[in-house]
């Protein structure tokens, strides 16, 4: 059978999937035809388990498209001859209508470029801002009553309330005490999912309130240019962790949304469809470093022109018996069990291991004029930020710190800053006997004649929150940013012998006019990152 060609019949997309493009025992194969030719050409199939479609690269005004002669789609993947980006336009030039194979079908007239057109990457690097932040965390559920704290150097560090962990060798987290999705999350939902996507879902909202979006904004926004893009270290491991107890008993047991719920992906996915974002959506896991890669992503595909708005962090919830048994057993942990507000020490000679936290963090990030044109409030500026990977081992830092040097360098000349404008860094500073002494000598390194400069770690009050951490710990530098004050160093009695305490903050906030401000995190598997973000002007 023939099919000749028609300028006057059209059909949907849908239809035509229908009739033939995923048919499992036809094959077509069109003639050559060039823009002379585009009323007169023939379709033929034959029987086959596979479909191919081949043809000269039609497009209107060329004779053989972008000089390639043949172009075969097939089930099993495309061919060589042009990009994926030009087997859609080529594709897309066309519409048809018929149902069944054996009847006669006609193919439709002159293509509209309009349904396949690229994103035009824009030739003026668009600026970034943030401009709504959610956090879910020990000491406070709020950006400015988790901040606060942090100033007044209150601990959210305490004995385990969530599991009974007495026969553990550390008893001791970053645990959120009281935590509700009330109003946030459909109860249903939360009675399912696992307490890392809850925390996400909750930051994620937040950070919308916070953002200023109203109904009637989020109507008029372009949603297939918002998206979003929230990581986990860990994930779901008490969905994991369940289902592997039911499984003892019987394969019917098991829950049914164990493997969705368990992925780090599903998160993003949940809140997008919530919303109806339709741009980039997606999680990335680089251990401690989640939030940063997640972060500084979605920064880019602003960059880009990919999106105007991002949702964009990270979420943990770790403090489960498999989630410390875990780390107990890479023996990462602290001990100090009498003492826990005393436990998280970075920098201090008698650390003695990190201490776990949970939680969420999320930021709401848009391209300026986007911002600018719903009047919102802007928080911050992100100027850049990069990845490096340490290359040298799973678990240990590079012992001359060459990655972490060469994350912050990255950040700084790809930015376009001095790093005697970088007058305040959140570090990454765990509480371990390597990380914290490899990183503050890759601080100093880099930054050490900038004699303004004042550091500080987060973690010392909350705990390490692993996947999270990037993001809690870039709201805490936002805000260090917003109020002009930096909060402590607690627990810092007795310095490391390596470090110098004129660079560290001391015991009590200090008064700080932030010019430039980095946040890094790093991460198992030797995955570093620094973002760096400034007031807005």
């Amino acid at each position: 059978m023939s099919v000749s060609s028609s300028a006057s019949a059209s059909v949907s997309k849908n239809d035509y999937q229908r009739s033939f493009l995923f048919s499992s025992r036809s094959r077509f194969s069109c003639k050559p035809f060039t823009a002379g030719t585009m009323n007169s050409f023939s379709i033929s199939p034959s029987t086959s388990n596979n479909f191919s479609l081949s043809s000269s690269c039609f497009l209107p005004g060329t004779t053989s498209g972008f000089g390639c002669t043949k172009v075969s789609v097939h089930r099993k993947g495309l061919c060589s001859h042009l990009p994926r980006s030009v087997l859609r336009l080529t594709l897309s030039q066309f519409s048809y209508f018929g149902a069944e194979l054996g009847r006669e079908t006609v193919v439709a007239h002159q293509p509209s470029l309009n349904s396949a057109k690229k994103t035009e990457h824009p030739t003026i690097r668009r600026r970034v801002v943030v401009t709504g932040m959610g956090v879910e965390t020990p000491i406070g559920q709020n950006p400015d009553e988790f901040y606060n704290n942090l100033l007044e150097g209150v601990s959210g560090i305490s004995e385990i309330e969530a599991f009974d962990c007495s026969a553990y060798p550390t008893r001791i987290a970053g645990e959120i005490k009281s935590y509700s999705t009330d109003g946030w999350v459909a109860p249903k939902l939360s009675k399912r999912l696992d307490k890392f996507m809850l925390y996400m879902l909750t930051a994620g909202k937040k950070a919308l309130a916070d953002g200023g979006l109203t109904e009637g904004q989020m109507e008029e926004i372009d949603k297939n240019r918002c998206g979003v893009l929230m990581g986990s270290g860990i994930g779901g491991m008490k969905v994991v962790s369940d289902s592997i107890e039911a499984l003892r008993v019987s394969p019917r047991k098991m829950n049914p949304f164990c493997v969705p719920f368990s992925c780090t992906n599903i998160g993003s996915s949940l809140l997008a469809i919530d919303l109806g974002w339709m741009g980039p959506t997606y999680s990335i896991s680089t251990a401690c470093a989640t939030s940063n890669f997640c972060i500084l992503n979605a920064a880019n595909h602003i960059i880009d022109g990919d999106a105007d708005m991002m949702l964009c962090g990270g979420s943990e919830a770790p403090i489960m018996p498999i989630g410390v048994g875990g780390f107990v057993a890479c023996k990462a942990l602290s001990e100090r069990n009498s003492d826990p507000t005393k436990a998280s020490r970075p920098w201090d000679s008698g650390r003695d291991g990190f201490v776990m936290g949970e939680g969420a963090g999320v930021l709401l990030v848009e391209e300026l004029q986007h911002a600018k044109k719903r009047g919102a409030n802007i928080y911050a500026e992100i100027l850049g930020g990069s990845f490096t990977s340490d290359a040298y081992h799973m678990t240990k830092p590079h012992p001359e710190g060459a990655g972490v040097i060469l994350c912050m360098e990255k950040a700084l000349s790809q930015s376009g800053v001095s790093r005697e404008d970088v007058n305040y860094i959140n570090a990454h500073a765990t509480s371990t006997q390597a990380g914290d002494i490899k990183e503050y000598l890759a601080i100093s390194h880099c930054f050490g004649q900038n004699q303004e400069l004042r550091v500080n770690s987060t973690k010392s009050m909350i705990g390490h929150l692993l996947g999270a951490a990037g993001a809690v710990e870039a709201v805490a530098t936002i805000q260090a940013i917003r109020t002009g004050w930096v909060h402590p160093n607690v627990n810092l009695d007795d310095p490391d012998k390596d470090v110098d305490i004129n660079l560290l903050v001391g015991p009590k906030k200090e008064k700080l006019d932030i010019k430039v401000a980095m946040s890094s995190s790093f991460g198992f598997g030797g995955h570093n990152s620094s973002i760096l973000f400034a007031p807005f002007s």
